[in-house]
């Protein structure tokens, strides 16, 4: 019984969400060019590198906001340097 009070009062926090709602494919494009990103493939998905690192972005308007997010971060940028490139 105690663990069953434990479990009902137990307080979960969900991560929280990314502030990237939005975004199309095309303006993310242009804030990773200004970044020093360039196109070097485009199909379903575009393809961008800096020489070092290697994106992929999915052409959806608006590109999901968690799947932006894991975008930026592989990118090497935080959010916030993001958001001032857009």
């Amino acid at each position: 019984m105690s663990l069953l009070r434990r479990v009902k009062h137990a307080t979960w926090k969900l991560p929280e969400m990314p502030k990237l709602s939005g975004v199309s494919h095309k303006r993310a494009i242009k804030a990773f060019e200004k970044s020093g990103f360039r196109v070097v493939r485009q199909g379903k998905h575009i393809t961008m590198t800096n020489g070092e690192r290697i994106l992929t972005i999915p052409r959806a308007n608006p590109i999901n906001t968690f799947t932006m997010a894991g975008i930026v971060k592989d990118a090497g940028l935080t959010i916030e340097e993001f958001k001032k490139q857009i």
